[in-house]
């Protein structure tokens, strides 16, 4: 049986963003995939990587509905 690189414990992981604000863990020897691109500086083990994650993407929806609704003036 083989195991996911996303469920090693010795993996390295860099943090994506896409063009919506949204974030993904990705192992760091992986080509980053079209449409997402690496933040600087953000690596390490899988712990490390979330809890960046969590403290930096709070907001959920992604970049177009919070343009949208800015737009609308509709409270979030």
């Amino acid at each position: 049986m083989s195991t996911s690189c996303f469920d090693r414990e010795d993996e390295t992981f860099i943090v994506l963003k896409n063009h919506e604000d949204q974030y993904s863990i990705w192992p760091q020897w992986k080509a980053v995939p079209g449409g997402w691109t690496a933040i600087d500086g953000i690596q390490g083990d899988k712990q490390t990587v979330l809890a960046y994650v969590e403290q930096v993407w709070t907001d959920m929806r992604p970049r177009s509905l919070r343009e949208w609704m800015s737009a609308q003036d509709l409270v979030a």
